[in-house]
């Protein structure tokens, strides 16, 4: 008995020794389970998230406008008895903070939504995640897309590296940063891509402003009113995305501009020696299509509404009520015309040819530097 006891303590002792250290031989069933080492590293999602976010969270900012808002009141007026209440003009001025960013290059470059900086009498300020509040100085405003790029004076900013949205796919993690309601800074949101090459409609409570944008990412990472202009990010801490919208009528869904264009809109202005100048014509007008263009009795194109005074337009001639059918060459369709003047450079000679009274005319035109 003894010896029985004796022995089935000693296999319990190698069966537990050989465990620990892994010596004992492998079941059939272990080919089909991971590799245990002493070496492995196991990655949770949510440690993953809490990098990204502490490696971002220095180059994601808030951004604040501050502008007069003129209005009236009513008070009585005693002295009148025909007239008891008089209005009177009142001014107010307002300070808020009314959308999100992020830093591009390390002297002052910030990325943000164009609908956040809409109001060309507002003045703009930058709140970054140490405290810090910077004027803007100057603004460049993307007329083709819901982006725009702003620059305050400092040096030493960490910029965020900028991923590839072409590499997208559905499912794959994303996390947004920004400032909701323009109040709650460095509020993280962790969703998926769930869906690509979206249309909508992108604008702001805050501004009034609405335009519709194709080719847009959609998540169901928490975006709010505030968000707008700050990024969305891959698990790598890469922007693939600036967070624009929430989709009114839907619960868990926002969008996003996907990052090449931002890297576009970047590589145009270094290409303009990192200026904010950019080549326009001075004139308003509305693309009129085919099908209006035809009830009308006049051609498909860009019609002037209004030329301004001095401008490229006015110096080629051009007038209130022409069309302009083409560009440098190129047909005005799906109203075509502001991208086609926005790949040209200051200085260039241009053709436009316009239609003006039922006669087509060809007028030389000089670009010159936006106001």
């Amino acid at each position: 008995m003894k010896r029985l006891l004796i022995l089935l303590i000693l296999l319990v002792a190698v069966f537990f020794v050989g465990d620990r250290f892994n010596l004992l031989p492998k079941s059939p069933i272990d080919k089909y389970l991971p590799e245990k080492t002493v070496k492995q590293t196991v990655v949770y999602e949510e440690s993953t998230v809490t990098k990204v976010v502490e490696d971002a969270l220095p180059s994601v900012v808030t951004v604040g406008i501050s502008k007069t808002q003129n209005g009236s009141t009513l008070q009585v007026d005693p002295s009148d008895p025909f007239s008891i209440f008089r209005r009177v003009p009142t001014q107010k001025k307002v300070e808020a903070n009314i959308g999100s960013g992020f830093i591009v290059s390390p002297d002052g470059l910030i990325i943000t939504s164009r609908h956040v900086v809409a109001d060309t009498e507002a003045k703009y300020k930058v709140l970054t995640n140490d405290k810090k509040s910077f004027n803007v100085e100057k603004i460049y405003r993307d007329p083709l897309n819901d982006l725009a790029l702003v620059k305050i004076n400092t040096n030493g900013l960490k910029a965020l590296p900028l991923g590839d949205s072409k590499t997208l796919k559905l499912g794959q993690q994303a996390i947004a940063i920004g400032t909701p309601l323009g109040e709650f800074t460095n509020t993280v949101t962790v969703g998926i891509i769930s869906g690509l090459g979206r249309g909508i409609t992108a604008g702001s409570p805050f501004e009034g402003f609405v335009e519709k944008l194709d080719n847009v990412i959609q998540t169901d990472a928490a975006i709010s009113p505030g968000n707008s202009g700050g990024p969305l990010l891959n698990s790598a801490g890469q922007v693939i995305g600036v967070n624009t919208a929430v989709a009114a009528e839907g619960q868990n869904i926002g969008f996003a501009i996907p990052v090449n264009v931002v890297k576009n809109l970047i590589e145009n202005f270094q290409k303009r020696g990192g200026t904010f100048e950019r080549p326009y014509i001075g004139i308003r007008y509305k693309f009129v299509d085919r099908q209006t263009a035809v009830l009308n009795n006049i051609v498909q194109g860009a019609y002037i509404i209004e030329v301004i005074e001095g401008s490229p337009a006015q110096k080629a001639g051009l007038q209130d009520e022409d069309v302009i059918t083409s560009f440098d060459g190129k047909k005005i369709e799906d109203d075509s015309l502001a991208k086609l003047i926005e790949e040209k450079k200051i200085g260039d000679k241009v053709n436009v040819t316009i239609w003006r009274s039922g006669q087509q005319r060809n007028l030389p035109l000089t670009l010159e530097a936006a106001p």
